[in-house]
């Protein structure tokens, strides 16, 4: 026998918790019975199921490219700690505009990984590059902070003014598409402050990159 409802103002997962514990509570199940919790729900589930494989797999590829980039854990690790400065953004925005996490939030906070991830990339490899160049750290930082700004921005604004007018739509079926925009653009809002700011700290703290100081070649001396 189907019992069918739908849920409003409030996340599935949530609304479908309650109700299991609301049944288990008052109902009694005669024997040669039993819920099967089905629809949406099951989707939902399946979603997540499939969501704690690809995620982390998606995470793993990520490193091994920085470690393929940079060449050290150390640096990958820097870079890579992009990546939550970025979702950090898009759990504010969730927040503000209320929304529960969803698939569709999901695949957002997975395309912040990608822009987190590029970000860094650019970030470190600049201040690589500096110190490489042979400034001192102190200065290396503060041009890394100066060069970057403009490339970081245009990353993080064009991403952003992309998907705002999805993460302000109130059409039909935007329902699917303004968790993912709403993520997304709350992450690029925060992201340049953070990336600017933390990051090159971060990168002045652990960074064991020291500056390179040429060897002056030793004057050729004419003899009689």
């Amino acid at each position: 026998m189907p019992v069918k409802f739908s849920v409003r103002g409030r996340d599935l997962g949530g609304a479908v918790l309650e109700a299991q514990q609301r049944v288990a509570e008052k109902v009694k199940i005669p024997g040669g019975y039993r819920i099967e919790w089905v629809g949406e729900f099951g989707n939902l589930q399946n979603a997540l199921h499939r969501l704690s494989i690809a995620v982390p797999i998606a995470i793993a590829l990520i490193l091994l490219l920085l470690y393929v980039n940079f060449g050290t854990l150390r640096d990958t690790l820097l870079a890579g700690s992009a990546i939550p400065m970025a979702l950090t953004g898009g759990l504010f925005a969730l927040f503000i505009f209320g929304m529960p996490f969803s698939i569709s939030a999901a695949i957002g906070f997975v395309a912040l990984f990608g822009i987190a991830a590029m970000n860094g990339i650019m970030v470190l490899s600049c201040y690589n590059r500096l110190i490489d160049s042979g400034l001192e750290r102190g200065i290396a930082v503060r041009q890394t902070c100066e060069q970057q700004m403009r490339p970081v921005l245009m990353t993080c604004v064009a991403a952003c003014v992309g998907l705002l007018p999805a993460a302000f739509s109130s059409a039909i079926g935007s329902q699917v598409q303004r968790p993912l925009a709403v993520v997304v653009v709350g992450g690029t809002l925060l992201a340049p402050l953070l990336f600017l700011t933390v990051l090159p700290v971060a990168i002045s703290l652990f960074s064991r990159r020291e500056p390179t100081v040429a060897v002056p070649a030793p004057a050729e001396v004419d003899t009689p």
